[in-house]
């Protein structure tokens, strides 16, 4: 299925984190980001419900309040879904909802206590979910971290048998705080500076945008630039080498996508003395 969304003066322009920003050129007559979603569907071969997902999650908590993620690692791509409400035990797009606005097409055997002060949580969507052949088992539950010094989250993995610890995230304004985020990234185990270069990964192509988020994960750590511009992700999608087709699709409509600010990603480690990028993902809304 062929699907192609134009913007209208309803739309939103939010980031990942649903944090609002003022679009880089004119608007009219041009894409939404929902196109690149849907663009790797098509790619994929993904299961024609995926569509009808995504028009459930807009009624449920609205238009352009859902962010998506499309994934890239070992050759596979898949997409994550993201849900904020920054009021946390007052929200009104908790999880709950949520669950119950995706039924009957997708189940679920999980659940989130809504007196957790969390404000945002994720889900992994794929085709055998949508197809009824596997339920929700997991959500990816995020809730503040007080304390810190520049804005902070953690990830907890919440299934039937309990809650276990999976990322810590923190926050850097990509100017102001480069000293920060240069120190962040070096004081970590999954590197080693003897053998890697900082710019490996604090890209000098990316690290001119409007955030930088660094993560620590289990087995990698993880940097996000968020409020890149199209010809920046179209860098992001040819030097990680994503499939030929999702990267012609934003080279052949540039133009109708400068309007638009992105963020990408990736998980990274060493691996020997080389540095190794396990995952990675661009992000958009709908």
């Amino acid at each position: 299925m062929t699907r192609r969304e134009r913007m209208t003066d309803r739309d939103l322009f939010f980031n990942y984190c649903l944090w609002a920003y003022e679009p880089t050129a004119p608007w009219q007559d041009k894409w939404r980001s929902a196109n690149l979603l849907f663009h790797s569907f098509e790619q994929a071969g993904a299961d024609d419900r995926m569509f009808d997902l995504v028009e459930r999650l807009r009624e449920t908590v609205g238009p352009s309040m859902t962010v998506w993620g499309v994934k890239w690692a070992g050759g596979k791509i898949g997409w994550e879904y993201y849900f904020y409400d920054y009021r946390r035990r007052e929200r009104e797009r908790s999880a709950a909802k949520v669950l119950q606005g995706m039924a009957p097409l997708v189940r679920s055997t999980v659940r989130l206590n809504e007196n957790h002060h969390y404000f945002m949580f994720s889900l992994d969507i794929d085709d055998a979910l949508v197809a009824g052949d596997r339920s929700v088992d997991e959500i990816h539950m995020y809730i503040g971290n007080p304390g810190s010094d520049v804005s902070s989250g953690i990830c907890y993995a919440v299934t039937p048998t309990g809650a276990r610890l999976e990322n810590f995230y923190f926050f850097f304004d990509a100017r102001r705080h480069r000293e920060d985020i240069l120190n962040k990234i070096a004081c970590s185990a999954q590197i080693d500076q003897g053998a890697v270069e900082l710019g490996e990964i604090y890209r000098p192509e990316l690290r001119d945008c409007r955030t930088i988020c660094l993560a620590n994960k289990k087995r990698t750590d993880c940097i996000y630039f968020s409020g890149i511009t199209v010809d920046q992700l179209i860098f992001f999608l040819n030097w990680l080498d994503y499939p030929r087709p999702l990267r012609s699709l934003v080279e052949r409509n540039r133009s109708r996508l400068d309007h638009l600010l992105y963020d990408v990603g990736f998980d990274y480690r060493m691996e020997g003395d080389r540095l190794r990028i396990e995952k990675s993902g661009y992000y958009g809304i709908f």
